[in-house]
């Protein structure tokens, strides 16, 4: 993936980001959205997570043009679940099968790992064996950890959802870190 950046994502890239979601929930079955947000909530979604202090990325070429980016967020919203988060990752048509997801989701894993978090999960709508989701996500050691058969109606047919997991920093094997980001914001210290 020759002059491709991975930096953190911006106010400034939200239209292009809009537009690589807006493709994929037009056109895949990835998301199970049927209708694509507008760029106001694409920017709703962006400030709570970053507000949230979660990580998200995009992946640039030389020119700037936005190729793909990825976040971390929330799994659910109950405390007991404050150190696993949830990845998202979309890559534009164009960029597809240049390794540019997998970039973006080793810089996500990294980022996600600093910040303290203990489990990152995969929630990949279409969970098929030969969706390029999942491969990416098996490829950087996620195990399958559940699939909802039927779970989803998009472009007439029914889709299963798959939960894979990647365990962080220790799993369940320690305690957790006070200095970690799931545990300042549960002590109300950020």
């Amino acid at each position: 993936m020759s002059k491709t950046m991975i930096r953190a994502a911006t106010v400034a890239d939200l239209g292009q980001i809009t537009e690589i979601y807006s493709d994929a929930v037009l056109n895949g079955t990835a998301s199970y959205e049927l209708e694509p947000p507008t760029l106001a909530e694409m920017q709703a979604r962006y400030d709570n997570l970053r507000a949230g202090g979660f990580p998200y990325l995009v992946a640039a070429d030389a020119a700037g043009t936005i190729l793909g980016y990825a976040y971390a967020g929330p799994f659910r919203t109950r405390p007991a679940y404050r150190f696993i988060v949830e990845d998202s990752v979309y890559v534009m048509p164009s960029a597809k099968g240049r390794g540019v997801g997998l970039e973006l989701l080793r810089a996500l894993i990294e980022a996600v790992r600093q910040l303290g978090f203990r489990q990152l999960v995969a929630v990949i709508g279409d969970g098929s064996a030969e969706s390029p989701s999942v491969r990416l996500h098996e490829k950087l050691g996620f195990r399958h950890c559940g699939r909802l058969q039927g779970s989803g109606y998009k472009r007439d047919r029914w889709l299963d959802t798959v939960f894979m997991q990647l365990e962080l920093n220790g799993g369940t094997t320690l305690p957790p870190d006070a200095d970690s980001l799931p545990e300042k914001k549960f002590r109300h210290e950020m």
